[in-house]
């Protein structure tokens, strides 16, 4: 064996023609970058007119560059482009194209701008896009829970802390939980807009640039508000794929949290919900069950976006400014972040808009674990004047003897009442009942129906303003 053969085997596989081959893979994005190649393409037609209005290059030049991105752009969306790993990355693959297409025009093109500015201004316009479509997702969700809100609005179900029933609400109440966490999310994706929204343009490599560039122009032709104000800053910044990240885990947790409700809500033992055979599997071997795959996939996926957002806060913890190869380490998780959120928020969509819901299984399970305690404790307060510390002790008393009796509070006898507090009269009654119960939480924000029906009509309106 040669020691040219020897070198090779080293590497071994993939990478036999030896560094060159590795140097090659490593270096290279194209593989995952050329999903950013409308923003590329956007990007360079702006850079190409406004150096053309500054009189920097030629019109005929800027004719020709505009000519040929547009060609490249149609190749690509037809599938007949073809990428190149040994061009690296999006923007040479489209630049080496360019050249072949318009010839010494296309040198032009990267006039009085870097990589480092063309590929922070592609990764702002991509992520700025995604966030919108994850707004419109977002708003098709809550709308969906509006729904359910609204048709079970005076559904009586059991609420829980630390999983025991602990007081009833209705599952309209329930839905307008997470009409308010999803709503949150929502907030915070337009937030991160207004804030990513400046161009890095024309930042150049890490300085600006000597020719008489327009970035104002740029930013507005892109449209972005405005262009960012510091060259370093522009460059280096990858706050905005990070704020991203941090959107994504949030909303992936909250449909993880609705996802685990899902989950136990369809076992027989709960019965609350049923799903659609769209959102659910047979098992292979026992024909009697119905598994919630696409809610545990949900639930599942929820680690993979955070996984994501720990990575790339780990990649630019050390990076001093300005650019560091380090940030082509940025977009795979992004990209899948965004692909994964996507896929969940329509999944969850789907299961919560067409499942089924079981209202005497949910009555049923309300009226369990002495769910109206509270309630009788608060008469107790009321209507006697007790301390609510009293009052707590002798509700705990009542509790012990339905649990004696094995029945519930509402059954028990008056005279029995009456022995633990002479006070205690039949208009207890009035509140021992699961339905009572909820109707009498009429606060703001509680669980009564007609309060659910109000911030119904409060969320629609809000949705329907955007």
């Amino acid at each position: 064996m040669s020691d040219d053969n020897a070198s090779n085997a080293m590497w071994g596989g993939r990478f036999a023609s030896g560094p060159a081959a590795v140097m090659e893979a490593i270096n290279a994005s194209i593989g995952f970058d050329r999903k950013l190649y409308a923003q590329d393409i956007r990007g360079s037609l702006a850079h190409a007119e406004m150096l053309a209005a500054t009189g920097i290059i030629s019109t005929a030049d800027q004719d020709k560059i505009a000519h040929g991105l547009n060609t490249i752009l149609k190749e690509i969306e037809s599938g007949a482009f073809a990428f190149s790993t040994a061009l690296e990355d999006i923007h040479m693959n489209v630049e080496a194209r360019l050249a072949e297409l318009i010839g010494p025009a296309a040198g032009r093109l990267h006039t009085a701008r870097s990589r480092n500015d063309q590929v922070a201004v592609d990764f702002r316009l991509w992520v700025k896009d995604e966030l919108f479509r994850v707004a419109e997702a977002l708003k098709g969700l809550i709308a969906v829970f509006l729904t359910r809100a609204e048709e079970h609005a005076a559904t009586v179900m059991p609420g829980f802390t630390h999983m025991q029933s602990a007081q009833p609400v209705t599952f309209g109440h329930h839905c307008m939980a997470y009409v308010e966490m999803f709503s949150r999310d929502l907030s915070r994706v337009r937030d991160a807009i207004q804030r990513m929204d400046e161009s890095p343009l024309g930042a150049a490599a890490l300085a600006g640039t000597g020719f008489p560039i327009d970035r104002h122009r740029t930013a507005k032709a892109l449209g972005f508000r405005e262009p960012t104000r510091n060259s370093l800053d522009s460059v280096s910044d990858r706050d905005f794929a990070l704020e991203f990240l941090s959107i994504a885990a949030i909303s992936a947790t909250h449909l993880s949290r609705l996802a685990e409700e899902i989950v136990i809500w369809s076992t027989p033992q709960f019965g609350f919900v049923k799903l659609s055979d769209s959102f659910s599997t047979g098992s292979s071997i026992m024909p009697q069950k119905k598994n919630p795959d696409a809610a545990e996939l949900v639930r599942a996926k929820t680690g993979r976006v955070n996984g994501h957002l720990i990575g790339l806060l780990t990649v630019m913890k050390g990076l001093p400014l300005t650019y560091s190869k380090d940030m082509q380490e940025d977009k795979e998780a992004v990209f899948d972040a965004a692909e994964t959120l996507d896929l969940m928020l329509a999944a969850m969509t789907g299961m919560v808009g067409d499942m089924t819901v079981d209202a005497d299984a949910m009555k049923k399970a309300a009226g369990s674990g002495h769910s109206t305690a509270t309630d009788l404790a608060d008469w107790l307060v009321r209507r006697l004047n007790l301390p609510f510390r009293e009052a707590h002790h002798v509700t705990g008393r009542a509790v012990a003897l339905a649990e004696a009796r094995k029945t519930t509070l509402a059954k028990l006898p008056l005279e029995e009442l009456q022995a633990i507090h002479p006070g205690i009269t039949a208009d207890v009654f009035s509140v021992l009942s699961v339905q009572k119960s909820v109707n009498s939480r009429k606060s703001f924000g509680g669980t009564a129906p007609a309060e659910v029906r109000r911030q119904v009509r409060y969320w629609k309106k809000r949705l329907a303003k955007g």
